[in-house]
This record gives C-alpha cells, sequence and structure tokens, in this order.
C-alpha cells in the first residue's frame, strides 16, 4: 500500500524555511511520498529526499485589479489577504488543488495561518511551524486551532508566557534545530585556519541577511570601546556615510565559513533569527542578541526568553555610546555558556521527522 504523501508549504522570504525543511526531510522514510510547494524553487535543488516540487506564484507585492479593490478592509481573523490579485488567486488555488488531488496525510505549513485555516477548509490535517513573537491576536490563534498539532522547531524553556495553554499541550519541542553541518573546532584550530592570532580577543558580530543589512556605524563604537579586540564582522551591512573605519574593525562580507569563526571568536553579537541563535548555541559562545525587526516582533520576543533563561544578553538596540558597549560586553562576557548550548539539539531534525510520520500513522490509522 503507497503511503499518503507528507505535504510541505516553504514560505520564500529567506532561506530559513527551506533550510529546515531539508533537515527535516533527511529522516522522512524513503517510503513516505512528499511535496513540497514553495514560490523559491530553487531553494530545494539539493533536497535530500526525491520530493515533488510544486512552484506556486509569488504574491507578494502584487496589484489588485482596481484602487476599489485595493481599499477593501481586512478582515481580523486574517493578515495578508487583498483583493483583486491575480496572483495571489492563482497561488492559493494552486495550493487547494494540489491538497484536493494528493489528500495528503499530513500538511506541514511553514509558515502562513492562512494557508492553515485553507487546508482545514480543505479538509486535511495541518500541522503549522511555531515561531515566536506576539501573535495573540485572532488571526494568529485561528490558524493554530485549524491544525492538528504545532511543531516548535527550538526548546521548550524558551516558549512564551503568553502562548495558551491549550496550544502549548498541541505542540511539540523538537529542542533547538540548527540547519548547520559544518564541523565544530577547536579554538585554536579555528584560528590557525583563518589566520587570527591566538592572543588576542576576536568578537564576533553576524550580521543578518533577512532585511536590509546590519548598520556598519554601531560596531565602529565597539572598536573604540574595545580597541584590543578584533572585531569581524560577518554578512552585509549598510553605511549611511559618515563612518569612520578602524584598524582593528574588519567587513567580512558573505562567507561559507562561518562555523569556523564561530569558532575562533570569543564571544559572539548576532540576530535572534533561528537558525542563528542555534549556530551561536551549537558553538556555546557567549551571545550578545540584538533582535532585527520583523513582522509581529518575533526577533524581540525570542531574545526576551534567550535573556529570561540567562542565555543571552539582550539589548532592544544596537548601544550608540562607549561606556553602554562597554556595559553590554562585560555583562555578555559574564554569561553561563552552558545554558546556550543545551537549547541545541544535535537530533532536532530527526524528531521532528518522527513526529511528523507517527502523527500522520496515528491519524490515517495505517501504518
Amino acid at each position: 500500500m503507497i503511503k499518503p504523501a507528507l505535504a510541505f508549504f516553504a514560505h520564500h522570504q529567506g532561506r530559513g524555511h527551506a533550510n529546515r525543511i531539508m533537515a527535516i526531510l533527511e529522516h522522512v522514510p524513503e517510503d513516505r511520498p512528499v511535496i513540497i510547494m514553495t514560490a523559491a524553487p530553487s531553494q530545494f535543488d539539493e533536497r535530500p529526499h526525491d520530493a515533488t516540487i510544486v512552484e506556486l506564484p509569488n504574491m507578494i507585492g502584487a496589484p489588485s485589479r482596481s484602487p476599489a479593490l485595493h481599499e477593501q478592509p481586512t478582515p481580523e481573523t486574517l493578515h495578508c489577504v487583498p483583493l483583486g490579485v491575480e496572483e495571489m488567486r492563482q497561488h492559493m488555488g494552486t495550493i487547494a488543488q494540489t491538497l484536493r488531488e494528493a489528500d495528503p496525510a499530513l500538511f506541514v505549513i511553514d509558515v502562513s495561518a492562512e494557508i492553515a485555516l485553507l487546508s482545514r477548509i480543505m479538509s486535511v490535517p495541518a500541522v503549522t511551524i511555531r515561531m515566536h513573537g506576539d501573535r495573540e491576536d485572532i488571526g494568529h490563534v485561528a490558524g493554530y486551532e485549524a491544525c492538528v498539532a504545532m511543531l516548535a522547531p527550538f526548546d521548550e524553556r524558551i516558549e512564551q508566557d503568553s502562548y495558551p495553554k491549550r496550544l502549548r499541550d498541541r505542540t511539540f519541542y523538537t529542542g533547538g534545530l540548527c540547519t548547520t553541518r559544518a564541523p565544530l573546532r577547536g579554538k585554536s584550530e579555528a584560528r590557525s585556519r583563518l589566520g587570527l592570532s591566538e592572543q588576542e580577543k576576536v568578537t564576533l558580530v553576524i550580521a543578518g541577511g533577512g532585511g536590509s543589512g546590519t548598520p556598519y556605524a554601531p560596531p565602529t563604537v565597539a572598536a573604540r570601546a574595545e580597541p584590543d579586540t578584533r572585531w569581524l564582522v560577518a554578512g552585509p551591512v549598510h553605511r549611511e556615510g559618515h563612518e569612520t573605519d578602524f584598524g582593528n574593525l574588519r567587513e567580512l562580507g558573505w562567507i561559507d565559513n562561518l562555523t569556523d569563526y564561530l569558532c575562533a571568536a570569543d564571544r559572539v553579537i548576532a540576530s535572534a533569527g533561528d537558525n542563528t541563535v542555534h549556530e551561536i548555541a551549537r558553538a556555546g559562545k557567549p551571545f550578545l542578541c540584538i533582535p532585527e525587526w520583523r513582522y509581529f516582533d518575533e526577533q524581540q520576543a525570542k531574545a526576551r526568553e534567550l535573556q529570561r533563561l540567562g542565555a543571552a544578553v539582550y539589548r532592544e538596540t544596537w548601544p550608540a555610546s562607549i561606556p553602554e558597549w562597554q556595559r553590554a560586553l562585560a555583562e555578555t562576557d559574564a554569561l553561563d555558556t552552558s545554558i546556550l548550548a543545551t537549547l541545541h539539539d544535535e537530533d532536532a531534525a530527526r524528531k521532528a521527522a518522527h513526529w511528523l510520520e507517527e502523527r500522520a500513522t496515528r491519524l490515517w490509522g495505517v501504518s
């Protein structure tokens, strides 16, 4: 008997959603058919499972047919549902048609509250991937309630108190899911590979790639606050034109060996992106967390939970003065890194796949 498929929806913003799904797919049984619906199919070119890719139209920013349609108010139960948008009708129609034809065992949604509601209307059991943030509005709660369960790719200890208990009881926590597989090295070995001195203090700043880039000015103030520290900035930065470069501050740009730099660093400054947090946890480094702007305050909420647990130092915005940088860095150096390290679970992706397989089997009543 052929098993019903496991279907996935992958939001195309950034690579995090696709990377998380591919990590889980490595542990999905080969005899379980897989369907992936996404507007960015190239992100799955190296997928580990023989999955069927269904390309969705990119509806983000597509115009309505008329100003009158565009001006219609959004229902409180939904977030992004403009009227008269051809790309949106094709997008949601393709999902509905795929669900009707495939009749999947489970539809794993990473992420969209509206698509969770569509799945329930199509009578298809859905599992939504949990993210942090202020998601107590009726749109998000309706999306959660429409699902048979939720999957949280993080440790339950950094769950938010605001998340309702009735929904927490239906959530499976995988532990910290990191999609990075590069080997961890000792500090000395990593520094030798990178040509860094073993004697100097090294701070790594990871600039986020999901937004407009990290401002370059704050690290220049940090470089002045600690002139004897080697400051390395990995990822995109943006300048406003008034910044001064310093000899102890170096831009690395985009790099493909971030793990080596993490291993070489004495401390790390980064945002609260899901994989970023778990990369730093995996390396077990003191962590100063400065969240980026995201919808529903996702990163701010996660950063607050990390600080509550003692896993990171949280600053709502970049320190703007030398004394404030010195205070933030002193707090970071005083962290017990073992707390953050326990938030990473090497087995999280396998646990997620096993749980999805068990859930699909139980719901369908067949092996």
